[in-house]
């Protein structure tokens, strides 16, 4: 007996894409009957008497958004005039942040003739 692959066909499970959407709100009661789902991904919110299988406008909120990533993300500098790159120390990198914009980093050659 072979298997075959049925594309299309009845899904496998039965959740509604509404469940993980970023975009929906839902409110259950007790009984199943007791359900009222909310699509505000759209200017006047919608109202889904039905589950959903697909939908164009799907946002998985069990997936970060950028901003979340942008918020976790580790700064990686190049070290300036040929150093070893790598990850920064947190004292380096207070001291860069401290420093003023308008004026250039110093070399360490020119900080060395300057002592």
């Amino acid at each position: 007996m072979s298997l075959r692959k049925v594309y299309g066909g009845t899904p496998v499970g039965n959740e509604s894409r509404c469940e993980t959407c970023r975009n929906a709100g839902i409110i259950q009661g007790f009984a199943e009957s007791e359900r009222i789902v909310m699509c505000g991904r759209y200017e006047k919110p919608l109202r889904i008497p039905f589950r959903v299988a697909e939908c164009s406008e799907y946002d998985d909120k069990r997936q970060p958004v950028l901003w979340e990533l942008k918020q976790i993300a580790w700064d990686v500098h190049p070290r300036e005039n040929g150093g070893k790159s790598g990850f920064v120390r947190g004292a380096d990198l207070e001291k860069k942040e401290n420093r003023d914009p308008e004026q250039p980093a110093e070399s360490p050659a020119a900080a060395a003739k300057a002592k």
